[in-house]
């Protein structure tokens, strides 16, 4: 198992993005790597981020404007060779349908339960694990 796995974070809200890093914890489950978090606040910068590489798992707030979470997914989908997987946040359950149009590979609710929230960040790290094993 790898050492650390960096998980980008982009929200324009300082709260959201501090939710996150509670949620995630230094290690979202005992079989998970520990990881560290890249908070982006702008949709350039995510793509700047990505670009770069070294990117395991990317969390996109669907709430942030004026570039949504769900928009930079699709976007990212069609245009980052091998992009990581995504993790959604998304504004209720109803918005499932967006999320699965973004192609993300998961998505939970925002405000964040921390449980559901940390289960689906671990199992996007340990997919990631595995396609790059």
């Amino acid at each position: 198992m790898q050492a650390t796995a960096t998980v980008l974070v982009y929200s324009d809200n300082a709260g959201t993005r501090e939710q996150v890093r509670l949620a995630a914890g230094r290690r979202p489950a005992a079989d998970a790597p520990q990881i560290e978090i890249l908070e982006c606040a702008t949709a350039p910068a995510v793509l700047t981020a990505l670009e770069q590489g070294g990117i395991d798992v990317c969390v996109l707030d669907g709430e942030t404007a004026p570039a949504g979470g769900m928009g930079v997914c699709r976007q990212i989908k069609d245009e980052i060779f091998q992009c990581p997987p995504v993790l959604l946040l998304i504004g209720r359950p109803q918005d499932a349908w967006l999320a699965t149009w973004s192609r993300a590979d998961a998505a939970v609710t925002h405000p964040l339960d921390p449980v559901a929230f940390a289960d689906a960040l671990a199992g996007l790290l340990r997919r990631r694990r595995l396609v790059q094993a």
